[in-house]
């Protein structure tokens, strides 16, 4: 049964929040990161990604931009833009982005039920990057990036969320990005209590986002355990049916030596094509494809879906068995330089965009995968191919820290 526990979040002044909160460090470039902090020396990225304060072309992972990320986050509480809270709360992160509307429990999770399998997980980590998140843990003696849960819904949970996000927010901002941030405290003993009890009863969490900081956070317990350790690590946990993903698609350098005519008729062996198809798929098992101006629609033959395993059905599990692989030789997905992947929060436009420029040959672009696909696989213990999913909106980083 999943054990969360509340914390005294360390958070942003709600008047500053607009100007300290930011994107996690992964979704940007250095270049990107620099851009967006200008001008702006409460910005978060100072800390998340502390190289945009060190001369361009830096080894981001020198000593020296971890101890800068500590210096900037040390100077944001000694100048009181960020505060812990007094005492251990919960807190509710609901999240606007266009029509769709999520909450989320924010809570200290258990690195203990991390590694016991209680709080599941579905992907390969790298050990550089875990690597980077423990020095950054290391260097801040902080969490101060959340790592995105889900859990099967819960009636009861759902009412009191409701019932608590009715009331007056602690914090209330909307991005540059137009998602729209707010934050609800539930510091009440039987507020506490409940929430507590509640996930008592809930069998398992999942990770949607983060593994690599989940892996760190349990690293870092490891390595610190008997002081200065709570054994807790910094989650959002929302309900399954409130999570939206988008697809996660795929660029390709060039055609194998194929012409398009002859990759065309290989890929007729695996799909049904429609010639001037849609960009966006409509349904499971069908994908669009893109190459010289034009879309095609392509759906895989029934043949070529067959069995039961959950990972086997996958649309990024077929692409990449049946098309990738033989017709691209691409064997391994995670370091080919002849693929790319383009989130689906830059739309399939990116996509034409980064083919008609010439960088890249031809795009397949993907339905997204389902949150029940996720779980169901985590559940048999399995590990889904690369780059499976996009979470959005996402969540911003300093909204809450966890101090260690």
């Amino acid at each position: 049964m999943a054990t969360i526990q509340p914390f005294q979040a360390l958070r942003p002044q709600p008047e500053l929040a607009a100007q300290i909160c930011e994107l996690p460090y992964d979704v940007m470039s250095s270049d990107e990161a620099r851009q967006m902090a200008e001008g702006n020396p409460l910005s978060f990225l100072h800390v998340s990604k502390p190289e945009i304060d060190l001369p361009p072309g830096a080894d981001l992972y020198s000593p020296a931009v971890y101890a800068k990320g500590r210096e900037n986050f040390q100077q944001l509480i000694a100048r009181g833009a960020l505060k812990q809270d007094a005492a251990p709360a919960f807190y509710l992160y609901r999240q606007i982005m266009g029509g769709h509307a999520q909450v989320g429990l924010v809570a200290a999770a258990s690195c203990a039920e991390y590694l016991g399998g209680i709080i599941k997980k579905h992907e390969f980590t790298r050990p550089d990057k875990e690597d980077d998140r423990v020095r950054h843990i290391e260097a801040l003696d902080s969490q101060t990036g959340p790592v995105f849960l889900t859990y099967r819904a819960s009636a009861a949970l759902d009412e009191f969320v409701a019932r608590k996000t009715a009331g007056t927010p602690s914090v209330d901002f909307t991005g540059k990005d137009g998602v729209r941030h707010t934050a609800w405290t539930v510091a009440d003993a039987e507020g506490i209590q409940f929430i507590g009890a509640q996930f008592a009863q809930i069998p398992f969490l999942y990770i949607a986002d983060g593994h690599h900081r989940s892996a760190a956070a349990a690293r870092v317990f490891q390595s610190r355990q008997g002081g200065g350790h709570s054994g807790q690590f910094l989650t959002v946990i929302f309900p399954h049916n409130q999570m939206q993903i988008l697809p996660y698609n795929r660029v390709l350098k060039d055609l194998n030596g194929l012409t398009p005519a002859e990759l065309l008729k290989k890929l007729e062996e695996v799909f049904s094509i429609v010639r001037l198809g849609s960009a966006t798929p409509t349904r499971k098992h069908e994908l669009g494809f893109f190459m010289n101006g034009r879309w095609h629609t392509l759906t895989f033959k029934p043949k070529r879906i067959a069995g039961d395993d959950p990972i086997e059905q996958l649309d990024v599990t077929l692409l990449q068995k049946q098309v990738l692989a033989p017709l691209f030789g691409i064997d391994d997905p995670r370091t080919s330089k002849k693929i790319n992947f383009v989130g689906g929060i830059r739309g399939t436009a990116e996509l034409e965009r980064l083919v008609d420029s010439g960088e890249y040959a031809c795009a397949f672009s993907m339905f997204p995968t389902s949150i029940e696909d996720l779980m169901t696989i985590a559940d048999a213990g399995g590990i889904m191919p690369p780059k499976s999913t996009w979470f959005e909106p996402k969540l911003r980083d300093a909204m809450f820290c966890h101090m260690l």
